[in-house]
């Protein structure tokens, strides 16, 4: 007899958008997981354990069978390419991959130092820069807004991993301070995502989420 595939494990904080683009891209594959819930507050993303999978102490990680993997835009990708045999979420033509690893770099790079950070001053109090992650973020939203006034999704008619990339925070963005009122197109952007079949909401700040 063969022996039964253990179910993907998801190592997570609630309120991480790192996290809930990958909880929210299972759900859109329909790919059954087991979340983990990993305490800050107890310092378990530096236990010994938690190291053992993830040197850095970050989340999230996601476990597959002998796969570990650390990171959510590489666990997007990795998914995309295991659990998603259509290609639909991460096309193989080179323009649509290089397109796609644009916005997976604006996700780690604007989207992270702009609306995620503004957030991490108002909901975590970290001690960063809350004016330049505001400055960040409008520059981005400006961006962001004019390139989805002629599409619906940001490669084209279809959603892609980079959607869900981008998703997360910037949905979030007003506990961070960050209105979303001046981007309509951004605002129908994100309808159009919690429209698709197997959304799955991130979990709001109580008295944060300021349009």
């Amino acid at each position: 007899m063969g022996t039964e595939k253990s179910p993907v494990r998801l190592y997570r904080h609630l309120l991480s958008g790192h996290c809930h683009r990958v909880e929210l891209f299972l759900s859109l594959l329909g790919v059954p997981y087991h979340p983990v819930e990993v305490d800050f507050a107890l310092g378990e993303h530096k236990a010994p354990e938690f190291l053992a999978l993830n040197p850095f102490g970050q989340i999230p990680v996601l476990v597959d069978g002998d796969v570990v993997l650390a990171d959510s835009n590489a666990i997007l990708i990795y998914l995309a390419l295991t659990h998603d045999p259509s290609r639909r979420w991460y096309p193989a033509d080179p323009k649509s991959m290089a397109s796609i690893q644009r916005w997976l770099s604006v996700a780690a790079g604007q989207l992270a130092y702009g609306p995620a950070a503004a957030r991490l001053v108002t909901v975590f109090k970290l001690p960063l820069d809350g004016d330049r992650a505001t400055a960040i973020a409008g520059q981005l939203f400006a961006l962001l807004d004019a390139e989805l006034d002629a599409r619906s999704f940001l490669l084209g008619d279809e959603a892609t991993i980079a959607d869900v990339a981008l998703y997360s925070y910037t949905r979030r963005a007003p506990e961070g301070g960050i209105a979303l009122k001046p981007y309509p197109h951004i605002r129908a952007w994100l309808s159009r995502i919690e429209a698709l079949p197997g959304f799955v909401p991130m979990p709001e700040v109580p008295g944060k989420s300021v349009e």
